[in-house]
């Protein structure tokens, strides 16, 4: 169990570098979105190219965000009776839809989306629209996509499985990061306590005893 767990976080880690790296491009859609935005109204000019990288990297986010959506925990859940049980029942729900479910929907579409990449790819099949793209960028992200989301199921099994054991704490808790500006409330409000402080002792060092 030792060496699965230690595969389960390098699965992880993979997950949440490259988790990172979506928040770039989710960045480059809005940029490119604006920027086709402004062009097209400002200069009555468009290009079906910047259209369709547009839906590329929506496709990218949406595909590729799948494994570390689940990593956080992020997905939609039906907790109105799941929420009422215990941690180790709903383990048992999450190993059961995983095994029966989750891994072998991910491995059939991977597995069905190769070949449609593959003859894209062979062929150089190109977007009908002007000034389109090239299409099979765009199938790879199927294929790989759900390679990602399968290699994060099994990672998260292996979670279920240590929990139960007693190995793991709870890894059904969602990761709860503070956000740039939360960070930023916090020391303001740290400092403006410092500076409070400070004062009470330069007043009371002041006051004749």
């Amino acid at each position: 169990m030792s060496a699965l767990l230690a595969a389960s976080r390098l699965i992880d880690r993979c997950t949440e570098r490259f988790g990172q790296v979506l928040y770039w491009i989710i960045l480059a859609m809005v940029l490119i979105s604006a920027g086709n935005a402004v062009v097209r109204k400002a200069f009555n000019w468009s290009s079906n190219g910047l259209l369709e990288i547009q839906w590329y990297l929506f496709s990218a986010v949406f595909l590729l965000g799948a494994g570390y959506t689940l990593l956080r925990n992020e997905h939609v859940r039906i907790d109105v009776i799941v929420g009422r049980l215990s941690k180790r029942a709903q383990a048992w729900i999450d190993i059961i839809g995983t095994v029966f479910f989750l891994l072998p929907m991910a491995i059939l579409i991977g597995w069905l989306a190769w070949p449609v990449f593959v003859d894209t790819w062979q062929r150089n099949e190109v977007s009908t629209n002007a000034g389109g793209l090239i299409i099979w960028p765009a199938r790879l992200l199927m294929p790989v996509g759900f390679a990602f989301l399968t290699m994060q199921g099994l990672s998260e099994l292996i979670k279920r499985i240590a929990f139960l054991k007693g190995l793991i704490p709870d890894p059904s808790e969602k990761i709860v990061t503070k956000t740039a500006e939360e960070e930023l409330a916090e020391e303001i409000l740290r400092a403006r306590g410092e500076q409070a402080v400070a004062a009470d002792v330069a007043r009371a060092a002041g006051e004749p005893k």
